[in-house]
């Protein structure tokens, strides 16, 4: 077992499990050389950390979508603490720099998706990224520059840099490996993936987890 894969699943509680997909991602990041150990421990990338910074510039830089992942440690957080909230929801990535997180969440039947808890000091987003781990790959494999954007998420990569005047080069490598990997196709917006963008206090969302952090005072 890689060691990405193995602190990730330590944070699980028994009810949870990191998805076949998912644990061969963390393979072919540890094979490709792109985790690295930090403060917050063990952290994986989909593009060189050292390449991406090195080539970023003001207009553009290389890499795809920007995301990383990592174990998330228990703390006094409120996801963590709450008690209707704590046992279902485990995080374990970061999705944009204002502090957004991808996380595993269990819904009332027990079925395991994977959410997005925006920071709300910046993104707002809070609902079902995918129903399943296939199509988050997919989904991060678009090229977007975050997927905490949702208001680029009716556009395609391209259309996005256009407006935000910012080019993010796409990952080759990981949009290949994705496609082989799991005899797929990568799609060409966010909402075939994600069908219902909601924010938190929405009140009229028809998403299952925006409405469950509702129910739980999130």
């Amino acid at each position: 077992m890689n060691q990405l894969l193995k602190t990730i699943q330590e944070t699980l509680p028994e009810s949870m499990f990191v998805p076949d997909p998912l644990i061969k991602l963390f393979d072919w990041i540890e094979s490709n050389g792109f985790a690295e150990d930090t403060e917050i421990g063990r952290v994986g990338y989909l593009y060189p950390v050292e390449k991406m910074r090195s080539e970023w510039t003001d207009s553009q830089r290389p890499g795809g979508t920007s995301i990383e992942f990592y174990a998330e440690k228990q703390s006094d957080d409120f996801y963590f603490v709450h008690g209707g909230i704590k046992n279902r929801l485990r995080i374990f990535a970061r999705t944009g720099g204002d502090g957004s997180v991808a996380a595993f969440w269990l819904d009332d039947q027990g079925e395991q998706k994977i959410v997005h808890i925006g920071s709300g000091s910046g993104s707002m987003l809070a609902c079902v990224l995918a129903e399943n781990a296939v199509d988050f790959l997919r989904l991060i494999a678009i090229g977007y520059d975050e997927i905490c954007w949702n208001e680029d998420f009716d556009k395609t990569s391209l259309e996005s840099f256009r407006k935000n005047k910012f080019t993010v080069m796409p990952n080759l490598k990981f949009q290949d490996w994705v496609i082989h990997e799991f005899n797929t196709t990568i799609p060409k917006t966010a909402l075939e993936i994600v069908k219902n963008p909601a924010e938190f206090g929405d009140e009229n969302s028809e998403d299952i987890f925006c409405e469950w952090l509702e129910e739980n005072g999130a």
